[in-house]
């Protein structure tokens, strides 16, 4: 799978729910997860490869990979944590964002069994970034508008290296 990067419209529309899950899913929940390990990430969503389906797989640390199909935000912490972020479609560029430090996601798995999580720090930080993905948002739309304009002069003078 490719990743497609900053540029691609793709990356500005908001994503169709996934119907039904079946094996099909599953298998291409199997080749993201691969298409993120071989990409060095920690998450990837469906629309960062061309897919506009609301499915994301994650892959933090010590923890196990996970697939999120259908993914609703039910709640998110008021106390809020800026750290630094980037993100396979935008190479290379990394910037620090504010988000809220917990969440309580309710999504179903790749073998159509519905889950709620609760989390915080960093698996919290990857599941609201690779959720704005399906929303067609992008970290640096979280930045202050100087600050974002020079993210993506940055990212584009790489892209020119």
């Amino acid at each position: 799978m490719e990743v497609i990067i900053l540029g691609d419209d793709l990356l500005r529309q908001k994503a169709e729910p996934v119907k039904p899950i079946n094996a099909a899913t599953a298998k291409l929940a199997e080749e993201m997860i691969e298409t993120m390990h071989q990409s060095k990430g920690v998450g990837l969503a469906a629309p960062q490869v061309g897919i506009m389906k609301r499915l994301f797989v994650i892959h933090v640390d010590d923890d196990i990979p996970r697939v999120f199909i259908n993914p609703s935000i039910v709640a998110t912490s008021q106390e809020t944590v800026k750290q630094e972020e980037g993100c396979l479609s935008i190479p290379r560029v990394w910037a620090e964002v504010i988000r809220p430090e917990s969440v309580r996601v309710q999504a179903w798995n790749e073998k159509g069994r519905p889950f709620t999580i609760e989390t915080g720090g960093m698996l919290a930080r990857v599941i609201l970034h690779e959720y704005d993905h399906l929303e067609g948002t992008l970290f640096i739309d979280r930045l202050p508008e100087l600050k974002r304009q020079k993210v993506i002069a940055k990212f584009e003078k790489k892209q020119q290296a």
